[in-house]
């Protein structure tokens, strides 16, 4: 089923923006232990698309980045890196293949990957003018992904795994002050495997990220958990 507004879009694409180039905005939210990612569900289609978009021919790569995840989503001042370039043959073009031929989305095109981690209660979600829906999904129970969003999701998970452990990665996703089995509950999420307490403990505190802020206050007979926050200036360095 043909999405007009996505016809309409394209005269103004075709005078506006990069040809062959474009964005996917892959972000990760934490919210109740589920680990989340953001997708959209295009008019029209039962599939699901990671937020992305086309670079307009007056601004930078990161700008456009920006843009296109606060315009497809409602989510603003998150930061953004590169993790990957996607340019397989037909890896979009089949997608519109039910168009005409000189539609702008229906050029080979090769896609800039970026990823974000944040807290997803502090987003607002806003579906664009392509969209039916924009949502949180759990990123080990996705949906059908269109064109190879789903491999594009993969290697921004493996990124995110790769960086776990060398960046303050909870920061953005735990409250400001949590104990260690939060933060273990988190990084298990990530990882999609169980850890033991004891080794994880050592191996976090010896990173030298994390400020102890006393006890949790629990009411029970059982000995609290310490609190804990993230080192600001380690996190910044």
């Amino acid at each position: 089923m043909r999405n007009t507004d996505i016809e309409k879009a394209s005269e103004a694409l075709w005078k506006n923006a990069l040809p062959h180039l474009s964005v996917d905005c892959v972000v990760f939210g934490y919210h109740q232990g589920s680990f989340n990612v953001l997708l959209a569900k295009m008019k029209g289609d039962n599939s699901w698309i990671l937020p992305g978009g086309y670079i307009q021919k007056t601004e930078s790569i990161d700008d456009a980045a920006k843009r296109i995840l606060f315009e497809r989503s409602g989510a603003e001042k998150v930061f953004l890196e590169v993790f990957g370039v996607f340019g397989e043959p037909n890896r979009s073009q089949d997608y519109f293949v039910e168009y005409d031929d000189n539609l702008w989305h229906k050029m080979r095109f090769v896609t800039i990957g970026y990823y974000a981690v944040i807290d997803q209660s502090q987003v607002t979600l806003v579906p664009d003018m392509f969209s039916d829906a924009c949502e949180w999904m759990p990123v080990y129970e996705l949906p059908e992904m269109v064109m190879d969003h789903r491999q594009i999701i993969d290697k921004a998970l493996e990124k995110l795994r790769d960086q776990l452990y060398h960046k303050p990665i909870g920061y953005n996703l735990l409250p400001e002050i949590f104990t260690l089995p939060q933060l273990q509950a988190l990084y298990e999420k990530i990882m999609n495997q169980k850890f033991n307490r004891g080794n994880f403990y050592r191996k976090i505190m010896k990173e030298n990220i994390l400020i102890k802020q006393g006890e949790a206050k629990t009411g029970g007979a059982h000995k609290a958990p310490h609190l804990y926050k993230f080192d600001p200036a380690i996190y910044t360095k």
